[in-house]
């Protein structure tokens, strides 16, 4: 049994995002001592390092969630998983085509860009005009970093 701040190192997870997983219920509370420090087990660990890995490919909360409960019942077929991932797949593949529009877009804004005065500078005169655009780049708010 090791103390959530053993389990943030070895895991690489932050102490707040470890008791976060446990209130949305992707881990088990885990037991506490007589003075209130919680303990986790060596099945919670890696249960916290399946969930860190799942975040850093990008997977939703409640996607890892079910991933969670296949892996708890092994004898189910993995249908599900392999649903979740492929619809994650094209998620991905989605948000590379709108990137790549707005790596185009950005790409011909500051190729017209003369360098003179803001009055006329391409750049601002394209952010005020979408029309001025060559492809669709809308991107969902919150979502280039994510």
């Amino acid at each position: 049994m090791q103390p959530i701040g053993q389990v943030a190192k070895r895991t690489g997870l932050k102490v707040p995002t470890i008791r976060f997983y446990e209130q949305q219920g992707l881990i088990a509370p885990p037991p506490r001592t007589a003075s209130g420090r919680r303990l986790y087990s060596d099945r919670e660990v890696r249960r916290l390092g399946f969930i860190r890995h799942a975040r850093a490919l990008g997977f939703e909360l409640g996607d890892i969630r079910s991933m969670l409960d296949l892996a708890d019942h092994p004898e189910r077929p993995c249908t599900n998983a392999d649903r979740i991932a492929v619809m994650h797949l094209n998620s991905v593949r989605a948000r590379i085509d709108q990137l790549r529009a707005l790596q185009h877009e950005l790409t011909r804004m500051i190729g017209a860009c003369a360098g003179g005065p803001a009055a006329e500078c391409r750049i601002i005169e394209s952010l005020g005009d979408h029309a001025l655009c060559d492809h669709e780049h809308e991107l969902p708010i919150g979502r280039l970093g994510a």
